[in-house]
């Protein structure tokens, strides 16, 4: 190595002054521009090349990123209408997601997803509602949907009518279901199960409701007498039946027997504020009067009529009004809302006697004198066809 070069590493003054110096500078920024661009190049290249790694990254996870969210979007799903039949039941409090998990297990659409899509679609996830409905196996989601409409559910609505006695509500819930009357009778029986009110006295008589019903396929008679006794507790609830029997000197399951016999007795509503009156008459008459009331004879007997016979009103029955004071030991039918109104509020008046003297047209008459009684009994034996 020589000087000039040794000189140059150790950085060393240069004796032959500034000339020299200078000339070594300039060759040594031309050497730092050299490297410079060089270095520049390589970044270029390193750059450009990080850019296609990225772009070529980007576009096949893309790719595989579309294709998964097209898959996601477009669900395994059967086509057509589907075959065959399946009943699927929806709980109450089921999501649309848990319904879809039920139809694939069932077998009636093809996946989860498929349903959801079509439920959503369809603009309908809020209008599924709790019920049994019957579809097909293997069929397109957007043609299952349209078959969850409430509308459509698998049921039977039945509507028990006024003061009818348990017997025939017992054999009208048989024929509608046709499940034997022997279950619902042995039904009946169980007070617990039924959730009757302690006064009830573990009868269902009287608390049977009489109500339009929605019965599912699934519904036993359990379950059906009993929402009948629900439907009878939110009746008395609204009418203040407890706090109401205890304003006029009742217990409630007295009012309800008068209810009961209002019910049965009564040609129209409007008239039934006038019968509960004639009862409370009776029974409030010092001394007490006999409530003398045919439908009460009749119910005793297991007979059904509004007029009894002489010999049926020799009836030993307890039910028997004619032959003893008082009210019978239990409601003789099911009574609805304004029947059980009317016993809680009676019209204000002296009646002791009524005659439905025109079954037929529903007119009854009123009045608080026995000779006039007697009269209307006349024009009731001749409406009606007594000699």
């Amino acid at each position: 190595m020589n000087d000039l070069d040794l000189d140059s590493l150790l950085g060393a003054e240069d004796d032959e002054g500034p000339r020299r110096r200078g000339r070594g500078s300039r060759v040594n920024r031309a050497r730092s521009r050299r490297r410079q661009r060089r270095q520049r190049r390589k970044g270029f290249v390193a750059f450009f090349v990080a850019m296609v790694i990225i772009v070529g990254v980007l576009g096949v996870g893309g790719y595989y990123g579309y294709q998964w969210v097209r898959g996601m979007a477009v669900a395994e799903d059967y086509a057509g209408p589907g075959a065959g039949e399946v009943v699927i039941e929806i709980k109450d409090g089921q999501s649309a997601g848990d319904v879809a998990q039920t139809l694939v297990e069932q077998g009636v659409v093809a996946s989860e997803r498929a349903f959801v899509n079509a439920i959503d679609a369809a603009g309908k996830t809020g209008s599924l509602q709790p019920g049994q409905y019957k579809l097909r196996k293997g069929m397109a989601a957007g043609v299952a949907v349209p078959l969850l409409d409430p509308k459509l559910r698998l049921q039977t609505t039945l509507t028990i009518r006024e003061g009818l006695r348990l017997s025939q509500i017992l054999q009208q819930l048989s024929t509608a279901t046709g499940k034997p009357v022997s279950a619902f009778q042995k039904a009946a029986k169980d007070a617990e199960s039924l959730e009757l009110p302690a006064y009830a006295k573990g009868r269902l008589e009287g608390f049977a409701f009489p109500a339009t019903y929605e019965i599912s396929p699934k519904s036993t008679p359990d379950d059906i007498l009993a929402s009948m006794v629900a439907r009878y507790n939110d009746a008395a609830e609204q009418a203040d039946l407890v706090a109401g029997a205890k304003k006029v000197g009742r217990t409630p399951l007295e009012i309800v027997t008068i209810a009961s016999i209002v019910q049965a007795e009564s040609g129209n509503v409007r008239d039934m504020g006038k019968v509960a009156r004639v009862i409370y008459n009776r029974l409030n008459r010092d001394p007490e009067m006999k409530l003398q009331m045919d439908s009460t004879v009749m119910y005793g007997l297991n007979k059904f009529g509004i007029a009894a016979t002489h010999e049926e009103l020799k009836s030993k029955s307890p039910y028997n009004t004619y032959a003893r004071l008082g009210l019978p030991p239990g409601p003789i039918g099911n009574p609805g809302d304004h029947a059980i109104e009317a016993a809680l509020n009676p019209a204000k008046g002296n009646w002791l006697f009524f005659v439905t003297t025109d079954p037929k047209r529903g007119i009854t008459k009123f009045t608080d004198s026995e000779t006039e009684f007697f009269k209307l009994a006349e024009e009731f034996n001749k409406n009606h066809g007594v000699g």
